[in-house]
């Protein structure tokens, strides 16, 4: 990595000898933790990577998704990466990938995201001026609860959640099992659930250990050991700003990259003590994935989701486990 580093760089010089400079591009990254967070480090190779695209790219850490954001609304960034959930108003199609229980594991997101790196799919990676360049794995998010007592959806019931405001599904699952929402931000879940303000909060492991939810946890609370959303991070550029080609070439280095982003969440989930994971009984996890395949048809119906990925989840899903009986009806393959 080192010296494909070296070699990008002189590559960058001999550029500039021939008397031409590469354009500098400003991306504006979100990262909870930082400029010294495992997101914003990652990105130091997209880095070097973009000078062979013919872009010199400044990083910029943001701790506040929403200015981050906000600055690429207004043009500051050329480019932001942020969460799948707030891609949505971009691009439909790839602000899907979030879907509640649409995703049942890492290896059909791995299968996902190297399909959307194809050449065949970049049309569907653009929308008007904006394009989708690259997708990074979150990690699975799980359902954290300060009393194991809550260990149905009927235990929900009038529990208080901390809820991403701007997220319709999140909205639409704590609705649909009767549950209270709180309204949080990224900033601010945490520091609910921790002080006991809700009862109920959703994370990936990542969130874990730099958000301290262990406090909240304290020893009667635990995790879910079920898949509740795939979160990722989505890099969305204004294409017109961009040479040509450059968001297919960073498609295919974020999709090269997967296991390298993998790493850093199996290393949180493996940091998590073991006595805080709970394990559901098949019949109640299936449960679940039949709930949430309710509400995401109802989104789906409502625009929200998007049918054409819901479909290519569908198939994923099947792939993974034929007899299940969403499959059943349908000759996918």
């Amino acid at each position: 990595m080192r010296l494909i580093a070296v070699a990008l760089t002189l590559f960058s010089f001999a550029f500039a000898a021939e008397g031409k400079e590469l354009p500098q591009k400003t991306f504006c990254i979100f990262d909870p933790v930082g400029a010294n967070g495992p997101i914003f480090t990652r990105m130091q190779d997209f880095r070097t990577a973009a000078l062979e695209w013919g872009v010199e790219a400044e990083l910029k850490a943001y701790t506040n998704e929403a200015v981050a954001l906000a600055d690429f609304q207004s043009g500051v960034c050329d480019g932001s990466l942020i969460t799948g959930t707030r891609i949505r108003p971009f691009n439909v199609f790839t602000g899907s990938l979030e879907a509640v229980g649409g995703l049942t594991s890492y290896q059909q997101l791995r299968e996902l995201i190297n399909m959307l790196a194809r050449p065949q799919a970049a049309k569907y990676m653009v929308d008007g001026r904006y394009e989708v360049s690259g997708i990074i794995p979150g990690g699975s998010v799980y359902v954290f609860v300060r009393d194991r007592a809550i260990d149905s959806v009927e235990a929900a019931a009038g529990r208080k959640v901390a809820t991403l405001d701007y997220d319709l599904a999140s909205k639409k699952v704590v609705e649909h099992i009767g549950a209270t929402m709180v309204p949080a931000t990224v900033a601010t879940f945490a520091p609910r659930f921790n002080n006991g303000d809700v009862d109920i909060a959703y994370a990936p492991a990542v969130a874990y250990e730099p958000f301290e939810m262990y406090k909240g946890l304290g020893e009667a609370g635990g995790i879910y050991r079920f898949s509740f959303a795939q979160m990722n991070f989505q890099l969305i550029t204004y294409k017109d700003r961009l040479p040509e080609g450059f968001g297919q070439s960073s498609r295919e280095f974020f999709a090269d990259h997967f296991d390298l982003g993998m790493e850093h969440i199996l290393t949180a989930e493996r940091g998590i003590p073991e006595n805080y994971w709970i394990d559901l009984p098949d019949e109640q996890e299936l449960g679940y994935l039949d709930m949430l395949a309710g509400i995401r048809d109802e989104l789906a119906a409502q625009g929200v989701y998007d049918t054409q990925m819901m479909k290519l989840m569908k198939k994923l899903r099947c792939r993974a486990n034929p007899m299940h009986h969403e499959c059943a009806t349908d000759l996918l393959f």
